[in-house]
């Protein structure tokens, strides 16, 4: 028989809720996945953890994620941080809580959190199909009869699209399904990389690879005006800069790269100590240590694989005695603690973009379904919809409750189409 109720397209997070809820609520639902496996990315999701979620609750989630987080707050009333929690927990898998509001799974196994969807999928005697790719969605009348997937057709009243965005493409996250939407009338805003690392000039970064910087602010200069900022933790890459805060930040960055703008990112590693404050230590310690070299007092200012760096880049005579420090060389120092600049030139691919901004335009979806408002009984889930969001596990519980609302929204109804 190639009749369902539900078809879903994806078996990533949004799809595996999607697929489930519809099951539980009476449905026969298919599940169709082009890989070889289920939940590729979800493996690979907090460096291989699963970053499962965040603890903020639903105002504060809304501010983390853009272009219209208040998009999210009819599915995020209906399954929130908590609900997958307590999924999780009933298939054995018990979270725990770290700094910023992130749960992991106590085991750091994000494949702990794909066994556990899995057997929830399984339970509700939901049919899956990997290594089926969708080619095409089958519509009449502006309303979904079903999608063609290798060659076959499969008909169902109720589809929902959760392909993913086209992040990590190894992953089977390529941008297909957002050709599957625009096929069938639906706008894509453009998809660019978003939470992905950036590359800046010159040698800087490179010969300072490795380093991670915890508890620095990191500013975005757009045509040399502040246009964003954030703190915590970092890190200096073969080519550039990576970790949260810069993450965070790359959304503004690829923003004005795409419009050829000139961006700059500095990085204030004193963040707690103001200029004058700051300038009152340097004072003291070059005084309390006046007849060590210079390079021994930069110990107890940076991490010591910044001290030679950071001294090739003042210029200053290693073996001068702290008590010949010129006022204007004092001032240099300040200057590189408080504000090392960073030339951007690039980001890099969607290969290495956690996840995608743009996608679906909301306007074309009602917020309370999912469902498209062009198109009936066509759905949609997680990343494919124009919607991304900071680090934290603020963009898989998008894509929780997405799906949870799309296949919560889906019925079991009589198929309007019968297989010729």
């Amino acid at each position: 028989m190639n009749n369902y109720d539900v078809i879903v397209v994806g078996a990533g997070p949004a799809g595996l809720l999607a697929s489930g809820r519809a099951a539980e609520n009476g449905c026969k639902v298919l599940l169709l996945e082009k890989m070889r496996q289920e939940g590729r990315k979800l493996l690979i999701t907090g460096k291989g953890r699963c970053n499962i979620t965040n603890d903020a609750d639903l105002s504060s989630f809304i501010t983390h994620v853009y272009p219209n987080g208040r998009f999210l707050r009819s599915a995020f009333s209906h399954f929130f941080s908590k609900d997958i929690i307590d999924l999780l927990s009933r298939y054995g898998v018990e979270s725990t809580l770290e700094r910023g509001g992130r749960y992991f799974p106590a085991s750091n196994q994000s494949s702990d959190v794909l066994k556990a969807l899995l057997r929830w999928v399984n339970e509700q005697k939901v049919e899956i199909r990997c290594g089926n790719r969708v080619e095409r969605l089958i519509v009449e009348n502006d309303a979904i009869k079903g999608v063609q997937t290798n060659g076959l057709q499969l008909f169902a009243s109720q589809v929902v699209l959760a392909t993913g965005g086209k992040s990590y493409p190894a992953t089977g996250s390529n941008g297909e399904g957002y050709e599957l939407a625009r096929a069938v009338g639906h706008t894509i805003i453009n998809a660019i990389p978003a939470l992905v690392p950036l590359e800046t000039a010159g040698d800087l970064a490179q010969r300072l690879q490795g380093l991670n910087l915890k508890n620095v602010k990191a500013t975005v200069w757009v045509n040399n005006k502040k246009a964003g900022e954030d703190f915590g933790e970092m890190i200096f890459t073969h080519f550039g800069l990576s970790g949260p805060i810069i993450l965070t930040l790359s959304r503004i960055v690829v923003d004005a790269l795409q419009k050829n703008l000139k961006v700059e990112i500095s990085i204030d590693l004193k963040p707690a100590l103001d200029d004058q404050k700051l300038d009152s230590r340097l004072i003291r310690d070059l005084n309390e240590h006046g007849k060590k070299k210079v390079v021994n007092i930069f110990q107890f200012w940076l991490p010591s694989s910044m001290v030679p760096v950071f001294i090739d880049q003042l210029g200053i005579d290693p073996e001068k005695a702290c008590n010949q420090v010129s006022a204007t060389e004092r001032k240099q120092i300040l200057n590189l603690l408080k504000n090392s600049r960073f030339t951007i030139t690039k980001h890099r691919s969607f290969k290495e973009a956690i996840i995608t901004a743009g996608g679906v335009s909301t306007l074309e979806i009602s917020p309370k379904t999912m469902e498209s408002k062009l198109i009936k009984g066509l759905y949609f889930a997680g990343e494919m919809i124009d919607l991304d969001a900071e680090t934290g596990g603020y963009n898989l519980q998008i894509a929780y409750s997405t799906g949870w609302l799309a296949g919560n929204s889906c019925n079991k109804l009589m198929q309007q189409t019968s297989n010729p």
